[in-house]
């Protein structure tokens, strides 16, 4: 789906949901993947590219927004086939490459009551982050694209301003449905109190559009619903 001249959103399977990827676009620097979905979706993800015509040699950077499964699942092969750059906050860099273990992740004994989201751990890669952004930064792509810590989902989660269409990309950050904003999902928010917080950041943007990883595109209103949002 193609969101404005700046954004085209590839829908991926999650069970019976959706994960909204973003694809920030850039005729003259490349196209920017943000997130990869799960393991082994890459073919899937380099095939939808194509279908909105980005092939693999368009597609430049790989950044991440945090550390979870459903978002740096497909990382390592995505970089292998594209040699793609890969971004990602520098606070939130150990847990995407493996240095640390993610700290969200179950004990064994509880892994062990859920051997589909096991398997799933077991198959990720893990992968070098090439480049460490900071809070505030501006990426020189697309008009500007403003990286925004949004802390609370996890410790270095980010979401993405750019500038130029007013389009707020915010991984998992913030939820929607069926069009209704909504908060981080409370069951896989370890800080809820810090991802308010973020919420109330983000607010304060000039926002047309918003996208979320679990939810899609939020268009109508979208500035109003951050602005109460924030508010509760």
């Amino acid at each position: 789906m193609r969101v404005n001249d700046d954004l085209v959103v590839l829908e991926l399977p999650l069970n019976e949901w959706i994960m909204n990827v973003s694809v920030i676009l850039d005729a003259d620097k490349g196209a920017t993947l943000v997130d990869t979905g799960l393991p082994g979706q890459a073919a899937l993800i380099l095939e939808k590219l194509a279908e909105e015509g980005i092939s693999r040699g368009d597609l430049k950077r790989i950044l991440i927004t945090h550390q979870d499964v459903d978002h740096i699942g497909s990382l390592k092969a995505l970089k292998e086939a594209t040699g793609a750059q890969v971004l990602a906050l520098d606070v939130e860099i150990p847990y995407i490459d493996g240095t640390l273990p993610g700290y969200k992740i179950p004990p064994p004994e509880r892994l062990e009551q859920n051997p589909a989201f096991k398997a799933m751990l077991e198959a990720l890669e893990r992968c070098p982050v090439d480049v460490a952004l900071k809070d505030g930064e501006v990426l020189d792509l697309a008009g500007g694209v403003q990286i925004i810590a949004t802390p609370g989902h996890t410790l270095g989660h980010i979401s993405l301003y750019l500038n130029r269409t007013r389009t707020l990309i915010t991984g998992d950050a913030l939820t929607s449905n069926d069009g209704t904003l909504q908060g981080a999902m409370e069951q896989a928010t370890p800080d809820m109190a810090t991802a308010k917080e973020s919420i109330r950041k983000l607010a304060a943007l000039d926002v047309e559009q918003i996208v979320a990883y679990h939810g899609g595109l939020v268009a109508r209103d979208a500035k109003e619903q951050l602005r109460r949002l924030a508010e509760e």
